[in-house]
């Protein structure tokens, strides 16, 4: 069978998975921009957490029942949610 030739049967989970396989080996600008899109995601979700989005809750609590109890009372507590609601009574 010719290389380029995809086969018409065979197993759904190999046919994809050769699909996509082919067409990253074929890339040749898509190669540069998913190094992009990489290195974006990278900055997103570790640098930004790094700096932007400390623990609160390992900072303020020393064990897990403490920070437990925090994030139970936070949900729970009537006079906190309705402040934060946009319904008026």
């Amino acid at each position: 069978m010719d290389r380029n030739q995809v086969p018409r049967r065979g197993n759904l989970p190999v046919r994809i998975i050769r699909f996509y396989r082919d067409g990253f080996r074929s890339m040749t600008v898509g190669r540069y921009l998913w190094a992009l899109i990489i290195i974006k995601l990278f900055i997103l979700f570790f640098i930004f957490k790094l700096f932007f989005f400390p623990d609160l809750l390992q900072r303020d609590y020393d064990n897990d029942v403490d920070r437990a109890r925090a994030v139970r009372h936070s949900m729970t507590d009537y006079n906190r949610n309705q402040e934060n609601t946009l319904l008026t009574p």
